[in-house]
């Protein structure tokens, strides 16, 4: 392999075991290795440029069995995001556990990356084989993403920790009424039709949109809810219909991410890999296994959620 990609491996093997951490690692291969294109102490091209690099990439990975159980971690993310939303209530709290020194964003960013591409084979797959109809999905996408923006600034001004303890009580009725109420969910019965039914959904993504700019978590199983609930779809077409709302939302603030430079590539990248797979096997999985597949799924989501939004008030009064 020669020794200057020995000397390169050892380097960077070097600067992870002694307590770098991934942020600069990044910088280092891509001011170092990347950008000027010349590997570190290559004196004979033995392998490809683009191979070299590569090779020094996984290089400097951390542990692997910490990486096993990020692609682990992000498949079933994936799988139960692509099934009923909620995925970040998986993803979010593993990369705060593993990688403790990295910021509330780069968390935020690394995992909007890998998600939105899991979210958008499993919005291909439900437009496929289930048939959605995309006038509702984009204009509840729309009004989403703005009451999104709005909530983001509302945060600044009132904490949402205030509202914690009211959300965790009303989540909690969520849960127990879905868990009632057998049927919930089963039958596709549309309450509107025409501009009404355009507008509840409006109405719908505006409210869900807002609580995702102000509070944040389970934003995708709230949808669901809301779409059974309230606009009378059955568990799988409201599903459907929040993935398509999912991806365009996740796409969009997800360019801000990139420009800031808060994605972390090193795990950003083997997580979409299996977040796209873990969204192909959901959406599989929920179009099969219909209505009360998705209802199991749901309440597991909803339980994490209690169990996030309990952690978050129980916190907030020490």
């Amino acid at each position: 392999m020669g020794s200057g990609v020995f000397l390169a491996v050892t380097l960077l093997i070097f600067l992870q075991r002694h307590g770098c951490s991934i942020e600069y690692i990044d910088f280092f291969i891509v001011n170092h290795m990347i950008i000027p294109y010349k590997p570190l102490c290559f004196s004979t091209v033995t392998l490809s440029a683009v191979f070299q690099i590569i090779l020094l990439y996984f290089a400097a990975m951390l542990d692997w069995w910490i990486y096993v159980i990020i692609c682990f971690g992000a498949l079933f993310a994936g799988f139960i995001d692509a099934v009923v939303g909620g995925g970040g209530l998986i993803q979010v709290p593993m990369l705060l556990i593993l990688f403790p020194e990295l910021t509330h964003v780069q968390v935020i960013a690394t995992n909007r990356f890998a998600s939105v591409a899991g979210t958008a084979v499993a919005a291909i797959q439900y437009i496929r084989m289930v048939g959605v109809d995309l006038s509702v999905a984009v204009v509840t996408g729309i009004t989403a993403a703005i009451a999104s923006f709005s909530g983001t600034f509302v945060m600044e001004l009132i904490k949402p920790e205030v509202f914690k303890p009211l959300l965790l009580v009303v989540v909690i009725v969520l849960a127990v009424y879905t868990f009632i109420k057998k049927d919930f969910g089963a039958t596709h019965e549309v309450k509107y039709t025409g501009k009404t039914f355009l507008f509840v959904c409006g109405a719908i993504g505006a409210v869900i949109g807002f609580y995702n700019g102000f509070i944040g978590p389970g934003t995708g199983s709230l949808l669901v809810f809301a779409f059974v609930s309230v606009a009378g779809m059955n568990f799988l077409h409201a599903s459907s219909t929040s993935k398509i709302i999912n991806a365009i939302a996740d796409a969009a603030s997800l360019i801000g991410f990139l420009l800031n430079g808060a994605v972390l590539f090193k795990l950003a990248l083997p997580m979409m890999a299996c977040n796209m797979l873990g969204g192909y096997i959901g959406s599989k999985a929920a179009i099969l296994k219909g209505n009360v597949f998705i209802r199991y799924v749901f309440l597991l989501v909803i339980s994490l959620l209690i169990i996030r939004l309990g952690r978050d008030v129980i916190m907030g009064w020490k």
